[in-house]
């Protein structure tokens, strides 16, 4: 047999290749902002819990990974993501052209219109007319802060950016706000179905390309391998129903993956 000699700079080449092998996955860590029931919230425990939640766990059982959860500010998930200290976003995250410059996105989770809660009495409508001189809050970071800034400020609509989504809907309640601006099916499925929800409605959803509805799994730019695994994951819940289970159990009949 002919035997050929390595030179120093082939071997080298060989231990950097053997290297960059594909990494080998023992768990997964989501980043997620928990202030968004029923998607994702606090347990009295300390843990997280919601739709979102139960996805990313069979997402990891499919995958056999240990889950591993990392709360976060929402307009710090995606700074924190490019610095490593999550591996992927499951946050209600809605896929838009700008965050799809510093991020990739799984393919879609689910669909989230966007719509504004006020008083049942207060004839106020989803547009900058409307609103005009009004104040409308929104958690910071999100697509609708986008909107609100792009769209109804112009129009002489006074912003207010929160935090997270409990304190919008705290001084909703007080007074404080005449709107708040979230997606559709959050403000329906939580604070709307709450004693202090009863005296307020959600709008029609808002068609506007600020504010699309596809929500997906965020990961980094260079993660094509775990977008791979995530996607063959999200696929296998369907196949085999475990999504239609979680769904249901939140959602009872609607459906929101083709909302």
């Amino acid at each position: 047999m002919k035997t050929q000699w390595l030179t120093l700079p082939v071997l080298a080449l060989l231990f950097c290749s053997a290297g960059a092998s594909a990494k080998e996955w023992t768990e997964l860590r989501f980043g997620t902002n928990p202030s968004y029931p029923p998607f994702e919230s606090t347990t009295a425990d300390g843990g997280v819990q919601g739709f979102g939640v139960d996805l990313g766990n069979a997402i990891c059982a499919e995958l056999k990974l240990k889950c591993v959860w990392v709360s976060n500010d929402f307009d710090g998930l995606i700074p924190a993501l490019k610095a490593g200290k999550f591996d992927a976003i499951e946050s209600s995250m809605t896929v838009t052209d700008a965050r799809r410059k510093q991020i990739d996105f799984t393919d879609r989770l689910y669909a989230g219109p966007t719509a504004i809660v006020t008083r049942k009495d207060s004839g106020l409508e989803p547009t900058a007319e409307s609103l005009k001189g009004k104040t409308i809050g929104f958690m910071q970071g999100t697509i609708q802060e986008t909107y609100a800034r792009a769209k109804l400020a112009p129009g002489g609509v006074k912003l207010r950016a929160y935090q997270n989504q409990d304190q919008v809907y705290a001084d909703l309640v007080y007074g404080r706000l005449d709107a708040s601006i979230q997606d559709k099916l959050q403000a329906q499925m939580s604070f709307l179905t709450s004693p202090q929800g009863a005296q307020f409605k959600n709008s029609e959803g808002i068609s506007d390309p600020l504010v699309p509805a596809d929500i997906a799994i965020g990961v980094r730019k260079d993660s094509d391998e775990l977008k791979g695994m995530l996607n063959t994951a999200i696929k296998a819940l369907h196949e085999k129903g475990i999504y239609a289970q979680i769904q249901k159990k939140y959602f009872g009949d609607l459906d929101l993956y083709n909302n």
